[in-house]
């Protein structure tokens, strides 16, 4: 046989080892889910917050992805865990997901519910971490976080404190303060940072001690820092000393992500992950993150699923500590 002739067998075997490896791309996208109606979203804080706006953000973005509607629902209360509560009857179709906060992680050690975190969720990505601080309104008497906690040993409980409910970062970080200090605050819990932000405005209460939703009315000169929650300073605020700085050892993280019912099936989970981490690249939202000093949190189902494991299993001894959980 010349030389330059193909041999039909060589390139049979050639024609069968490219259709092999392009077998599983093919059975990839036969296995890609689409949705059949709109997907829900159901969001754990109150309209006008920053896990809102990056929830609709992103929506927008996943329903030209997969081609269908994607809807933001409210479903705040109960310090963000209502929001995956409501998943506990839907069907493993990926048309209902909901934003799991990390005190859905927490709230079951200390507080009777119908579910369990493991077991009762499939885990899909994670999306972002809220920056935690304690602020006060521009015309505070209070200019450092020593006067703060001088004012809370003087008169305990006389001052008001906001966060997104009991037992969130917010009022977690609040306790370790008390006990690390002597001072006594009056905790006033709210449903979202749209909400409590418009209270310190008010002078419905004294201080916020959460996520940085407040980060807009420093920039506009309306509330003041006094300090970060955070393991070192921000470089958005670099004079914001950390409360690790001042002695006390209270460092809040808040990481939040989506999850589905359990026994939601992998293909579904892997096209909704795709999705959303598409448009988490989007660069529309990174502006969005900045404005509230956000930090991307982004996590694949496994790794989402051992963080939440990790979390839960090691966080009781903290809420035995802080009074919020028993032995």
């Amino acid at each position: 046989m010349n030389s330059h002739t193909p041999d039909p067998r060589r390139r049979g075997v050639i024609l069968g080892a490219a259709a092999a490896l392009a077998a599983p791309a093919l059975v990839s996208a036969q296995a890609r889910w689409k949705p059949e109606k709109p997907i829900v979203i159901y969001n754990p804080f109150a309209a006008g917050g920053v896990t809102d706006i990056q929830l609709r953000f992103m929506a927008d973005k996943v329903s030209r992805i997969l081609g269908q509607s994607v809807l933001v629902e409210i479903k705040a209360g109960a310090a963000g865990t209502l929001a995956p509560a409501q998943l506990l009857n839907a069907k493993p179709d990926g048309h209902q997901l909901a934003c799991m906060s990390i005190n859905s992680l927490r709230y079951p050690h200390y507080q009777q519910v119908a579910w369990h975190p493991l077991r009762d969720f499939t885990y899909i990505c994670g999306l972002s971490s809220y920056t935690m601080g304690i602020v006060v309104r521009a015309d505070s008497p209070w200019k450092t976080i020593e006067d703060l906690i001088a004012a809370g040993r003087k008169e305990p409980e006389k001052y008001t404190y906001g966060t997104s409910g009991v037992g969130g970062s917010g009022n977690l970080f609040m306790i370790e303060i008390d006990q690390a200090t002597g001072a006594k605050f009056t905790h006033v819990p709210f449903k979202g940072g749209a909400e409590w932000t418009q209270a310190l405005l008010a002078g419905h209460i004294d201080f916020l001690a959460d996520a940085a939703q407040w980060a807009p009315f420093v920039d506009a000169g309306q509330f003041r820092i006094l300090a970060m929650a955070t393991e070192q300073r921000i470089p958005k605020y670099p004079q914001a000393p950390t409360l690790r700085e001042r002695g006390i050892n209270a460092i809040a993280h808040s990481p939040y992500g989506l999850v589905g019912p359990k026994d939601l099936p992998a293909p579904i989970v892997q096209s909704l992950y795709d999705a959303f981490n598409q448009a988490t690249d989007d660069p529309g939202l990174q502006p969005i993150l900045d404005r509230y000093i956000q930090v991307p949190w982004r996590r694949n189902p496994a790794e989402y699923r051992a963080y939440a494991e990790q979390y839960f299993n090691t966080i009781k001894p903290l809420l035995i500590r802080s009074g919020l959980a028993k032995g």
